[in-house]
């Protein structure tokens, strides 16, 4: 299906970089509770990621990740999520992380 490019830029995609990682226990899915910073125009943002197969959680503490900033908060068990980090399915339905291939400042808008 295609859309229209005014249904893209509708889609608000940030850099921000992890702050802090938490094993997430009462995700159904094996998850992590990330802490973002997108700058100083947007802030901090939490989200929930299904990453623990390819990640180990120290590891991605100062990581750049792209993430989608304008969703509605998601309430996901204890936990509200408020932005989607973005990632691409292996072979294995496993998620690996978008991110840049140079360091970028937080809160830059992907277009």
């Amino acid at each position: 299906m295609a859309i229209s490019w005014n249904d893209f830029e509708k889609i608000d995609m940030r850099i921000g970089t992890i702050l802090e990682v938490n094993d997430f226990p009462k995700a159904k899915k094996p998850a992590y509770q990330l802490i973002i910073d997108f700058g100083k125009e947007i802030g901090i943002k939490k989200s929930s990621a299904q990453i623990t197969v390819h990640y180990v959680a120290d590891k991605l503490v100062g990581r750049q990740v792209i993430a989608v900033i304008n969703f509605p908060p998601k309430q996901i068990a204890n936990f509200v999520s408020e932005c989607l980090v973005l990632g691409v399915y292996d072979e294995n339905n496993d998620v690996i992380l978008l991110t840049t291939d140079q360091p970028t400042t937080n809160g830059m808008k992907i277009g």
